[in-house]
């Protein structure tokens, strides 16, 4: 997998999207990054509730600001791996009181690092809640990533946040209907944000109560799949590229 997703991608990153509460390893990605040569970008942050620790829960914003801090610029956990972004979340009913206080240390803490924020957030709606926060906490909605956009069947709210300046995420491709995607990156590109779209896969799922792990998805679906179609679509070389390297180098530089 990581010959061929190099092989078509020129030059390969991944950005590793699990934070406190999901499963976080960065040791894990330490090891994987060095057997495959392929770097990792791994994540401070919190998920949503109910998979917000006790720790986290009883935290002062302060508390959780410093902690994000010595992750972006120390190490995550004795691990060796500096954070390199801030991984958040918040439900569809939306966001409750301690994610507040998780994305307002968020925005302390991306504020003084300029790391970028990405959240797991499927309703508009409530990314909208979180960008009135974040800018209200002096942060900046040009740096915030809404991930899983496309779940958002209302696609005046992908525009509403693109013109706000957020970030938008396209990913799931190679699991739903390829034309629903083709025409959404289509419809972004043509009101002039395609500066503001990223597209990926959330692929893989390894699952340790299977044998060997089950049957997880490759990594090539979008290189080697998808791409294809949004070429004969008519996007050109320069936007695809845009898509899949400029503009994830500039979401998540620092």
């Amino acid at each position: 997998m990581p010959e061929r997703a190099r092989a078509g991608a020129g030059r390969a990153i991944g950005i590793n999207p699990s934070p406190v509460g999901v499963g976080r390893r960065a040791d894990v990605l330490r090891a994987v990054s060095e057997a495959t040569g392929v770097p990792l970008v791994a994540p401070t942050g919190i998920y949503r509730e109910p998979m917000v620790p006790a720790w986290a829960q009883a935290a002062s914003e302060a508390e959780l600001t410093d902690w994000m801090l010595g992750e972006l610029q120390g190490e995550i956990e004795n691990s060796g791996v500096q954070a390199g972004w801030i991984k958040l979340s918040a439900g569809d009913d939306g966001i409750t009181d301690c994610e507040t206080k998780i994305l307002r240390a968020a925005a302390r803490a991306g504020r003084e690092t300029n790391a970028v924020i990405g959240s797991h957030t499927i309703r508009g709606r409530v990314v909208r809640d979180q960008l009135d926060i974040l800018e209200a906490a002096g942060y900046t909605a040009r740096r915030f990533i809404w991930i899983h956009t496309q779940a958002e069947q209302d696609f005046n709210l992908h525009l509403e946040m693109a013109r706000r300046g957020a970030w938008l995420e396209y990913d799931g491709i190679g699991y739903g209907d390829d034309e629903y995607y083709l025409e959404h990156i289509q419809r972004i590109l043509e009101a002039g944000l395609g500066g503001q779209l990223m597209l990926s896969q959330d692929r893989g799922w390894y699952d340790p109560a299977q044998p060997g792990g089950g049957q997880p998805k490759p990594f090539t679906y979008l290189l080697e799949q998808f791409l294809p179609k949004l070429s004969a679509a008519g996007v050109d070389e320069a936007t695809i590229h845009q898509l899949l390297q400029s503009n994830p180098y500039r979401a998540f530089a620092r």
